[in-house]
């Protein structure tokens, strides 16, 4: 017997929680389980997953994410009325399993009225911060706290986010797991390859410093700070080079960003790349400016291609940047100790070097393949403890 796990997402963007749920859906064990993949409409990813998962992918119309009373009650009775129709059609257990704000409420929701046995929800981050107004950030927090009401397992990719869980009083801590946002290390540990060509086609020189951020232009990730520092950095060290792998809504503010700092020259907006192994391994350093994180999985894709980290002290970040290891944190919004630290790292290469060496030391534990594993591991206790499984 197969057990069904339904995965729910939001919205399939080009990020770590997407893609990791992409991964998950498409290397479960099929011997054990069959998986099925559910969105909202919109994603860049939804193309793919449709070629990848065919019938197991399913799109949920009026599942968006933005708050809509008339869009989250149409969304809530889609997934209702679909899980209905799995019941119907399934010989055996079904396990619902969230990801992201919107899909992890209205899912866990739905799934909780379907009377659906497993309920699992990853906090790849949380849908509030702290820099919210606070009546918005309670009501977000409410509902989490609601919802965790009718969960059986979350998982957390950080300890940071944990300890955040534990304190708001979202879930109990006996129903916790710490599985880490994982990544292919194969895939970006470093291999032969054409470093200058590839500058080359990024449009920076082929023997500059070269300083890497790969983040979506949204207000998490606060990317206008990588400019400011960029513009910083140019003072100290006029060969360096800044590359950012991403797009979103913030792009505006981007562009006017690098005309007020007079780094037009020297900062390249690449928009969203599928070839991110090859720009790290391109660059000299990664730098993330977020102001808050679950724990984001372009750390260990840099430490797998061993490079220095200078990044935002938020949330899970210390959980894999070791201060003075493998990198530095700085407090969120503190652009100019982004750029001193930058400016430190550029001018030492041999502190870059051992920086790297250190990154590749401590970047195992963030094994995709493990991170499946550990969730299929999950799924089988709860389904035991339903009595669900032999």
């Amino acid at each position: 017997m197969k057990v069904r796990v339904i995965h729910m997402i939001t919205k399939l963007e080009l990020g770590g929680a997407q893609q990791n749920t992409m991964f998950t859906v498409a290397n479960l064990d099929r011997e054990l389980f069959s998986p099925l993949l559910w969105a909202g409409p919109g994603g860049i990813l939804t193309e793919e997953a449709a070629r990848l998962f065919k019938d197991d992918f399913h799109l949920v119309p009026h599942l968006f994410r933005e708050v809509s009373p008339r869009n989250d009650w149409l969304a809530f009775w889609e997934l209702r009325s679909m899980l209905k129709q799995e019941q119907a059609r399934s010989n055996g257990p079904i396990i619902v399993h969230t990801h992201s704000s919107k899909a992890g409420i209205l899912g866990r929701t739905a799934a909780w009225s379907a009377g659906i046995p497993v309920i699992i929800h990853s906090f790849h981050g949380f849908g509030f911060n702290d820099y919210q107004p606070w009546p918005v950030r309670e009501a977000y927090v409410l509902a989490e706290k609601i919802a965790g009401r009718m969960t059986h397992g979350f998982i957390f990719v950080s300890r940071a986010n944990w300890k955040k869980a534990e304190s708001l009083g979202i879930g109990r801590p006996e129903q916790y797991n710490l599985v880490r946002s994982g990544i292919d290390l194969a895939e970006f540990k470093p291999k032969p390859f054409d470093r200058r060509a590839k500058r080359r086609e990024l449009g920076v020189a082929e023997d500059g410093k070269l300083v890497v951020m790969v983040a979506c232009f949204k207000p998490q990730k606060n990317p206008v700070d990588f400019v400011r520092a960029a513009g910083l950095v140019l003072k100290e060290v006029p060969d360096a080079w800044f590359v950012v792998a991403g797009d979103g809504e913030l792009r505006p503010e981007m562009e006017q960003a690098i005309l007020q700092n007079r780094v037009k020259d020297r900062v390249k907006l690449l928009g969203w790349r599928t070839d991110i192994p090859e720009i790290l391994w391109a660059g000299d350093l990664l730098v993330l400016t977020s102001l808050w994180e679950g724990l984001p999985r372009v750390f260990p894709q840099a430490m797998a291609a061993g490079l220095p980290i200078v990044a935002t002290s938020v949330d899970g970040a210390p959980e894999a940047v070791l201060q003075g290891e493998n990198g530095y944190l700085v407090p969120p919004r503190d652009f100019q100790g982004i750029a001193r630290r930058v400016v430190e790292l550029l001018k030492d290469e041999k502190k870059r070097a051992q920086m790297s060496k250190r990154a590749e030391e401590l970047v195992p534990e963030w094994d995709i393949h493990q991170m499946v594993r550990d969730q299929e591991q999950l799924y089988q206790r709860l389904l035991k403890e339903k009595g669900l499984w032999n």
